[in-house]
C-alpha cells in the first residue's frame, strides 16, 4: 500500500491505525465522549490513517445511514479534543496523534461504481 504522497504505509502504521480505530469505535458504541447534541453510538468509524510520525490520525467516519453526516463530522472536528482526552485513558503510546475527522465517501463512491456497472450490463 501507498499512502497519498507515494510513501509505502509501513506494518506500525497500519497496526496503530487499527488499534485507534477500535479504540475510537468502543468509545462511540459506549457513548463515552459526550459530546453535546451528538448520540455517537450511530457513528461507524471506518478507516484511521495515520501520518508518517504517527503524530495525526484522520479518521474517517459515517453515521447511520449516512443522515448528517456533514453536521456529525463537523461536531467531531469541534469536539476533537475530548475525544483526543477519552481516547488517551484508553492508549498507551508516547505522543497520542492528533485527530483529524473526516467524512468517508467510499460507500457512495461504491454505489455509483455499482450504479455505473447496471446501467452497463442493461
Amino acid at each position: 500500500m501507498v499512502d497519498r504522497i507515494g510513501k509505502p504505509i509501513s506494518q506500525r502504521q497500519l497496526r496503530v491505525g487499527e488499534m485507534i480505530k477500535q479504540s475510537l469505535s468502543m468509545i462511540f458504541i459506549k457513548n463515552e465522549a459526550k459530546v453535546p447534541n451528538l448520540e455517537t453510538n450511530t457513528i461507524t468509524v471506518t478507516e484511521v490513517q495515520m501520518s508518517q510520525d504517527l503524530k495525526i490520525a484522520k479518521a474517517y467516519v459515517m453515521p447511520l445511514g449516512g443522515k448528517n453526516a456533514d453536521e456529525v463530522v463537523k461536531l467531531l472536528k469541534e469536539y476533537s479534543f475530548l475525544i483526543r482526552k477519552i481516547l488517551s485513558k484508553k492508549v498507551f503510546m508516547k505522543f497520542l496523534p492528533k485527530l483529524l475527522f473526516r467524512k468517508d465517501e467510499s460507500f457512495e463512491y461504491a454505489e455509483k461504481i455499482e450504479n455505473l456497472i447496471k446501467q452497463t450490463n442493461k
